[in-house]
């Protein structure tokens, strides 16, 4: 297990660059309401994510992320609820023993509706938002699963802890596995718990997180910058050790494997030439992890600011920016659900690192079909025809016509 030497620092991932959105298009059905407010269930399937993000509110009175600061952990890895959004980010893959694979994406959001809270005499007063995000990529059945969830941050139904460490929404938690034990300011072994029942059938998580690298503080020291006016603060630990158990339709699995870990908050929107994102997180069999966004323009450009990091298997890192890396989509997948059209394999070269890879997905149909679809999923590294890695990639702004117009950067 390893704890960053310098502990003293998106979403889901990164993810990458952030999915408040998410959040937001559920503001209709919840709002600031009393207990009925709290049942899990979709967004409105009328409400837009234009018109719920109007919803939601503007950016007025909450932090910003604007200069470099001091990552001081273990608050940092708390919640930040001056901040409008944040999120907990967790992709791997998982193996059996007689190797069968699994994908698995595993996200709490927090979305803040106001700045200031006022005094309010209910328990159910909260100006807190949660959300879940969970997926599992069965390999072998070639079927992708997803649920959300969505409550408030009150009468214990979600929130955010350091000492020991817990973050949940209901029964779905990220927490350090024996909080008794050794370090109190850490947070690892961490164990993650979850439960979903879709219409593409039953699954479960119990998994068991230990980290093999210490942080990685993206950007200029924890400072994203996504454009010339907005930024998120954001760190990672790229190369987690994994273990535990998935279930899928009644059955258990006991799993090993790896995984990654993205922690980012931040008060900002994309600017309007934005249209979304590429995001690749992606560790190598030499031992080198790599992630690299790519914020698409709405001419289909590149931004300028599109940026990664490399990280050595000694956990030094090496910023990459829009120069140092070239990314050639080679293959094409269309929804049979949102006739989105997502990029699904792609050639990424960084030449001065010595980097030409090719990406592809264990199989195409990884879309999260929920109340904002997004293309998610496990992905195979391969040079010169072997595989020389895996990863995941996610894929905003293909399916949503809204996407075009309304992003969040965290």
């Amino acid at each position: 297990m390893l704890e960053s030497e310098s502990l003293g620092m998106t979403w889901l991932r990164f993810p990458p660059i952030g999915l408040p959105i998410l959040l937001t298009s559920c503001l209709l059905a919840f709002g600031c309401a009393g207990p009925s407010a709290m049942e899990n269930t979709s967004a409105p399937e009328a409400q837009s994510p234009i018109d719920a993000l109007v919803a939601g509110g503007g950016t007025d009175g909450f932090a910003r992320a604007e200069v470099v600061r001091e990552f001081v952990f273990p608050e940092d890895h708390g919640p930040h609820p001056d901040f409008q959004t944040e999120w907990w980010y967790v992709t791997g893959h998982l193996e059996t023993d007689s190797g069968r694979r699994f994908g698995l994406q595993w996200t709490i959001f927090r979305r803040a509706l106001s700045p200031e809270m006022g005094e309010r005499g209910s328990d159910w007063a909260s100006r807190q938002l949660y959300m879940g995000h969970m997926a599992l990529s069965d390999i072998e059945g070639e079927k992708h699963l997803a649920e959300e969830r969505f409550t408030r941050g009150a009468a214990g139904l979600a929130g955010a802890e350091i000492r020991p460490f817990r973050v949940w929404l209901e029964d779905w938690s990220a927490e350090r596995a024996d909080p008794e034990a050794g370090d109190p300011d850490s947070i690892w072994p961490m164990r993650l718990r979850s439960s979903a029942d879709t219409d593409k059938g039953a699954f479960a998580l119990d998994i068991e997180l230990d980290p093999q690298k210490p942080h990685v503080l993206q950007g200029d020291r924890g400072l994203s910058w996504k454009h010339e006016g907005g930024a998120s603060y954001y760190y990672s630990f790229t190369r987690i050790d994994a273990a535990g158990s998935v279930e899928l339709d009644g059955e258990r699995f006991d799993v090993t494997g790896s995984a990654w870990l993205d922690r980012e908050w931040s008060t900002s929107t994309l600017s309007d030439e934005q249209a979304g994102w590429d995001w690749f997180s992606l560790q190598l069999e030499d031992g080198r992890d790599l992630m690299y966004y790519q914020l698409r323009l709405k001419d289909g450009d590149a931004h300028p600011m599109s940026a990664g990091v490399l990280v050595a298997p000694d956990g030094t890192s090496t910023k990459l920016e829009r120069a140092d890396v070239q990314l050639e989509v080679l293959d094409h997948w269309t929804s049979p659900r949102s006739q989105g059209r997502y990029p699904v394999r792609w050639r990424l070269i960084a030449p001065k690192y010595d980097i030409d890879l090719e990406v592809e997905p264990l199989f195409k149909d990884q879309e999260l079909d929920i109340a904002f679809r997004y293309w998610e999923g496990a992905v195979d590294v391969r040079a010169d025809g072997q595989k020389t890695g895996r990863g995941f990639v996610e894929l905003v702004g293909y399916a949503d016509e809204a996407s075009e117009s309304a992003r969040g950067v965290g």
